[in-house]
């Protein structure tokens, strides 16, 4: 089986790449959004037929400031957020509109991870005020994440039939902007950590 990893940022994997390339394992730096994800990650597994499944790690922020900040997680459902249509205060996501799907899942990897898994959402725009985070917290009550990308992977890969799986570690609270309480530094620290000792453990 050959893996790749998918990271919006190198940044965000930057302490794991000289593993990687010691142990020749792919990896993909999408850019940030679900666009770039998306035509990154489509292009990828066109020119790479020998990929047998896909990791999209990266940092996120949470809804739930029960969740650690430097927690790592796995995302078992992620929601397009935005796809679809405003209809006075009510939002139709693309399910309500009767236009396909909005929410995606992990497709199998055969692999525990052993960590917590939760709900999120895939968003153009990150979250920073208090009504449209009760907005989000309405419509979907079970979400506790949000990126700006996840949901792309699960898409690309579901389109592709490959397992795919998703990993965060939380680097802020969904919240009013404040820079000042973020823990990035935690956050790669944590994401960097854990990777190296899974690709350590299973390759």
């Amino acid at each position: 089986m050959k893996l790749l990893i998918v990271a919006a940022t190198r940044f965000e994997i930057l302490d794991s790449i000289p593993l990687l390339e010691e142990k020749q394992i792919p990896y993909s730096i999408t850019g940030v959004g679900m666009t770039a994800t998306a035509y990154a990650l489509g292009k990828v597994l066109t020119q790479q037929q020998d990929i047998s499944h896909v990791l999209n790690v990266g940092i996120a922020g949470s809804f739930d400031k029960n969740i650690p900040l430097g927690e790592i997680l796995a995302i078992h459902t992620d929601t397009f957020y935005e796809l679809g249509a405003e209809d006075g205060e009510e939002f139709l996501n693309i399910e309500d509109l009767g236009f396909g799907k909005g929410t995606y899942h992990n497709i199998n990897t055969s692999i525990n991870f052993k960590i917590p898994k939760y709900e999120a959402i895939t968003v153009n725009k990150v979250h920073g005020n208090e009504k449209t985070i009760q907005k989000v917290l309405m419509k979907y009550p079970n979400v506790k994440v949000e990126s700006m990308e996840g949901a792309a992977v699960f898409y690309a890969c579901e389109q592709e039939g490959l397992p795919c799986a998703q990993i965060r570690a939380i680097s802020n609270y969904v919240e009013r902007r404040n820079k000042a309480s973020w823990q990035i530094d935690l956050a790669l620290k944590n994401l960097n950590n854990w990777l190296q000792k899974f690709l350590l453990e299973n390759y």
